[in-house]
């Protein structure tokens, strides 16, 4: 696997590269610059040759390698029944939302965090309560006594949990995920755990799967997961969620039928099965070019761009980087870097107001395409330097 060639994504109808200005690095959207595992393009290869396209359902194979997966990595033992699907993880936690709230709810969001639970919630008539996380000497905590606060709340009914967390990075303790279960629990909270990057962490660190965390409250947690951040196919949209609890299970289905929205891509499920099975070594050699990636950008930013500070990222293959020196934030902050460096980030505003001063910078590409970005923002803060001094 060549992971230093630069493939082109223009014209191919990628979100990532279809900005319509030229000359234009982009660093945001959480999808990689690499080929998938070889594993994974031989099988949708096989199922193209095959040449029938049809209405398409789960294999009991399906379910096999999605067992066998967090057997393998997490040690759990996931029954066949939890299993249920989803196009995607924000269709999913509409779906879900749909059966656990009422108008006129609230739902708990521990922000900045991933900015489409935002619209997802209000899409719904509730009522964000923002559980805000603690920042301090460059890294994050939760609030507890925040959250205790919010969820004693009569109208908040569900916690929606990013383990680990988009855009901080942080990759949640057992200590933290069992505190959480015991507000939810006394509260009487559903939580809908975003796992969607549990694959993709980094040494030193394990990724705690929320049903393993605290049994007593598995009947009042869904888990939310996908092969499609870990392999790089979000495109074939295929989403798994656990559903322990056998009553919101079946309302889930039912609602999901309703929606017309219970079948899934024929090539998704190839691709699923192809990952799971056969995914290990590609998996494992992303992780390492990963670590190299993020400590190349650590090491560049903190020599050469010391207005900026770093979040450690503990997991995913996304950076999130506070620019608070910079005196800017928002809009004009990611207009700086798009028309000074001709670089592309995530606006961290999106992620909630306390991530006004931030961007988000993904990664998961080759080395020689992050250099370039850094050095053109390099340049640009040069500039701005020289600007401020004159």
């Amino acid at each position: 696997m060549n992971w230093n060639d630069c493939i082109e994504r223009t014209n191919t109808h990628s979100v990532k590269w279809s900005y319509p200005q030229e000359d234009v690095i982009p660093m945001c959207i959480a999808d990689m610059d690499f080929q998938v595992s070889p594993a994974i393009v031989e099988a949708l290869q096989k199922k193209a040759a095959h040449g029938i396209y049809g209405y398409t359902t789960f294999s009991d194979r399906y379910f096999d390698s999605i067992i066998g997966w967090w057997d393998k990595q997490y040690d759990i033992k996931i029954q066949k029944e939890w299993i249920s699907f989803s196009p995607g993880i924000i269709p999913g936690i509409n779906v879900l939302l749909s059966v656990l709230t009422e108008p006129g709810d609230a739902v708990i969001l521990q922000d900045p965090v991933y900015y489409p639970f935002y619209s997802t919630i209000e899409a719904h008539g509730c009522t964000v309560l923002k559980n805000t996380l603690l920042y301090e000497n460059g890294r994050y905590e939760m609030d507890f006594d925040d959250l205790e606060e919010k969820a004693r709340s009569s109208k908040a009914k569900v916690l929606i949990l990013c383990s680990p967390h988009n855009p901080v990075g942080r990759v949640w303790t057992k200590e933290e995920l069992e505190r959480v279960a015991s507000i939810a629990k006394e509260h009487d909270l559903w939580i809908i755990s975003d796992e969607m990057h549990g694959d993709l962490v980094f040494e030193g660190h394990r990724h705690l799967p929320f049903i393993q965390a605290d049994p007593s409250v598995r009947d009042r947690i869904i888990v939310c997961s996908a092969p499609s951040k870990t392999f790089n196919i979000a495109g074939l949209q295929t989403s798994i969620l656990m559903i322990p609890n056998k009553e919101l299970q079946l309302h889930y289905q039912e609602k999901l039928t309703s929606f017309g929205l219970m079948r899934p891509n024929v090539f998704g499920i190839e691709g699923t099965i192809a990952a799971y099975e056969e995914g290990t070594p590609w998996l494992e050699e992303l992780r390492m070019v990963l670590e190299d990636n993020k400590q190349y950008v650590l090491n560049y930013i903190k020599e050469y761009m010391p207005e900026l500070q770093v979040i450690q990222p503990e997991a995913t293959h996304l950076i999130w980087i506070d620019c608070q020196k910079l005196g800017m934030s928002g809009e004009e902050l990611c207009t700086f870097f798009l028309e000074k460096a001709r670089v592309k980030f995530d606006e961290g505003f999106k992620f909630g107001e306390t991530g006004s001063s931030f961007i988000r910078m993904n990664i998961a590409c080759p080395k020689e395409r992050i250099d370039m970005a850094l050095r053109r923002m390099n340049e640009a803060l040069l500039e701005h330097r020289i600007g401020k001094q004159s």
